[in-house]
């Protein structure tokens, strides 16, 4: 297993269209494992393809508390099917937008149809972390970041500041 450079914002890069898996094969399922070490690495609970440079619709999520046993899952082609009406607050962070956090209204509980690690298809009902999570994940799939859900002056505020500290890594 390798662990990946992450993509970091500005870079667009986190803006592409992720897609769709033909085949779920042995370099797929290392890949799986990379992004699964990476994650772990970095330290975060949910990683999309993209977010190591890679356009394909795979992410891979472990919400696990620190001294549980890590319950590592592996979504391909991740679809969300239904969402409910009732809607929850979660603060959100993520890994290509380091040591920046807020809070994002999502849907409380969603239906996601999926193939799991062995190309079989799957749904999963979830709520709580692992919905958010799943939604945050799914949007990367799809060139949205959880910034997008905030305030444009916020977010404005952020891409500014991410791209001023691009540049003075460049320099």
């Amino acid at each position: 297993m390798t662990i990946k450079p992450l993509i970091i914002l500005p870079d667009p890069v986190l803006r592409q269209l992720s897609k769709p898996i033909e085949r779920v094969d042995s370099d797929l399922q290392r890949l799986a494992d990379d992004m699964l070490e990476t994650m772990y690495d970095a330290p975060g609970i949910g990683l999309a393809a993209i977010q190591i440079g890679v356009p394909r619709r795979m992410l891979v999520i472990d919400i696990s508390r620190e001294g549980e046993e890590k319950q590592p899952q592996v979504f391909i082609n991740p679809e969300i099917v239904k969402s409910s009406d009732e809607r929850s607050l979660y603060e959100e962070g993520c890994l290509s937008i380091p040591d920046y956090y807020a809070e994002v209204e999502r849907p409380a509980v969603v239906s996601v149809k999926y193939l799991d690690r062995n190309g079989k298809e799957q749904t999963v009902e979830a709520d709580g972390l692992l919905a958010t999570c799943l939604q945050h994940e799914i949007d990367h799939l799809n060139g949205v970041l959880f910034i997008d859900y905030i305030s444009r002056l916020k977010r404005e505020m952020v891409i500014k500041k991410f791209t001023k500290a691009a540049k003075s890594k460049a320099l």
